[in-house]
């Protein structure tokens, strides 16, 4: 695909220069990648990076003062890169209809211009919205029902009675609506307690790759509008998180935390089970959280705190080597003061 920067800024809305309007543009590409016909995008720590490019042109805030390359000024560089990306990326040509080698169940409700690839699993009474894509050996359970226009990338498993909603997308192998991680234990003997509940996605959700999210005990867990789940996390039994809700890598919920909206949590962070989590909170990478957190929170560390209290121990701690050098020399001359006396 080929567009001129004048295209380009009149489709993302930005700014640029008469003399650059005719630059052509054939690719989009990250800083160090870029060659000439390429353009990226570059914001602030990484502008200077951005100036010894070998792009033909740059997307950049409007606030920037001088650029060496042809460029567009825009209020928000890194969403009109995600738009052009759209626009540049060749879409998948994914042609609806029902594999041969797929197996459908008995009672299965299947509406218009669904696609079902070879191997995948559609067990009995499941719904199946319009526009559902199924990619290979996905496994949709019993009673389950997926929302419209949603997407099942190849090796997800949606366990029984459990619902997606529309325009959900999960990535390969991960498992909705696994048992909750329920026992009792007598004479040192584990008995499983039964987990009856199920899951419940609302739409426009999005679930990376290899995440696990547990049916409840009873009643249900359940994922809110908008909310978006990097790879490799784990949501436990009961959990309720709100709607637009941020959860990177290596996140671990455990059973019966309510989240509120707009949650972020960073990488690896981990919550004790049983707590509520206050709505527009932001928790840092490796927040251990062991208590409710009102609305608002920004925090970090384990024990948990402020995440100005964490930076303040942080650097502190830079400093303990050479104070523990100033104690030993103190401790030195307080020893040859008393050998003295």
């Amino acid at each position: 695909m080929e567009k001129s920067l004048k295209e380009i800024a009149e489709l993302i809305g930005g700014i640029i220069s008469p003399e650059d309007e005719n630059i052509i543009i054939t690719g989009l590409e990250n800083i160090e990648g870029a060659l000439r016909g390429d353009l990226i995008f570059a914001i602030e720590p990484h502008l200077d990076e951005a100036k010894t490019s070998k792009a033909s042109a740059a997307i950049i805030p409007l606030e920037t003062e001088t650029f060496p390359l042809p460029s567009i000024r825009s209020a928000d560089p890194k969403a009109a890169f995600a738009k052009l990306l759209q626009i540049f990326t060749p879409k998948l040509e994914i042609k609806a209809g029902i594999s041969e080698k797929a197996h459908i169940g008995d009672n299965v409700k299947i509406a218009d211009n669904v696609t079902i690839m070879p191997f995948a699993v559609v067990d009995d009474n499941a719904e199946i919205a319009s526009n559902v894509i199924i990619y290979p050996h996905v496994y949709v359970g019993q009673f389950a029902k997926i929302g419209e226009g949603t997407v099942l990338y190849p090796n997800v498993t949606i366990r029984e009675y459990c619902q997606v909603g529309k325009n959900c997308i999960i990535h390969p192998s991960a498992a909705i609506g696994s048992d909750g991680f329920g026992f009792t234990t007598k004479d040192g003997v584990h008995t499983k307690v039964p987990q009856v509940g199920n899951v419940v996605i609302e739409d426009d959700v999005e679930i990376g790759a290899l995440v696990g999210i547990d049916r409840a005990a009873m009643g249900s867990t359940i994922i809110g509008h908008g909310t978006k789940i990097d790879n490799l996390v784990h949501i436990g039994h009961n959990c309720k998180l709100g709607a637009n809700c941020l959860v990177v890598a290596q996140t671990g919920l455990s059973g019966s935390t309510i989240v509120g909206d707009n949650v972020t949590f960073g990488g690896q962070v981990g919550t004790s089970g049983h707590l509520t989590i206050g709505s527009n909170s932001v928790f840092a990478a490796r927040t251990g959280i062991s208590k409710s957190m009102p609305k608002g929170s920004f925090c970090a560390g384990f024990p948990i705190q402020s995440h100005t209290e964490w930076l303040k121990t942080q650097a502190a701690m830079r400093q303990l080597p050479e104070l523990v050098k100033k104690v030993r020399q103190l401790e030195a001359e307080l020893k040859k003061l008393n050998a003295g006396q």
